[in-house]
């Protein structure tokens, strides 16, 4: 099931991040499985706007989440963590679903992330979730300002790109998203 995150919940979601992170070891980016997730302040933020959404287990437990935002007009999934004990389910698919549904109900245009290129289960991943890479010239201030960040703090050792993915627009009330 998903919903909204409860304020309670968000270190369970730090959590949740550090074991998908573990994965990145296998493909010699220790120091992205070692990097810090957000903080629970951070988290909190995302999770009082209803940007904060968990997939939750038979046991109402968290076992992925994604955060969502505004940014330059557009919903932007800041996270999207998968515990991998839950792995290759689905559930990241149906919370980007879900968040395309919050950006509906917002009228906003698109999805956008930013990832890394080459990491099979980041852009390649997207891909197939049908979001398309953005040129430099396609960039607005917002992902450009991220892109540039996250060169800032070391995540330009490995290719990094924006994605985005058209929302599609809201046919009748039964589209529209209600969280709790």
């Amino acid at each position: 099931m998903i919903r909204t995150a409860r304020a309670d919940e968000l270190e369970q979601l730090r959590g949740i991040e550090f074991a998908a992170g573990e994965i990145f070891r296998s493909c010699g980016m220790d120091a992205i499985a070692d990097d810090e997730p957000l903080t629970v302040t951070e988290m909190a933020l995302y999770q009082a706007r209803g940007g904060a959404l968990v997939f939750a287990d038979t046991s109402d437990v968290p076992v992925a989440y994604l955060l969502i935002e505004h940014l330059d007009g557009n919903a932007h999934v800041e996270q999207l963590s998968v515990h991998p004990s839950h792995a290759r389910q689905g559930l990241g698919s149906e919370l980007l679903d879900v968040a395309e549904k919050w950006a509906q109900a917002q009228g906003l245009e698109w999805l956008t992330l930013t990832t890394f290129r080459d990491v099979p289960w980041n852009a390649p991943y997207y891909r197939r979730l049908g979001f398309e890479e953005l040129g430099p010239e396609l960039l607005d201030d917002g992902l450009r300002g991220i892109l540039e960040c996250e060169g800032l703090v070391g995540l330009s050792r490995w290719p990094r790109i924006a994605m985005r993915r058209r929302v599609r627009p809201i046919r009748g009330q039964e589209d529209s998203v209600s969280l709790y």
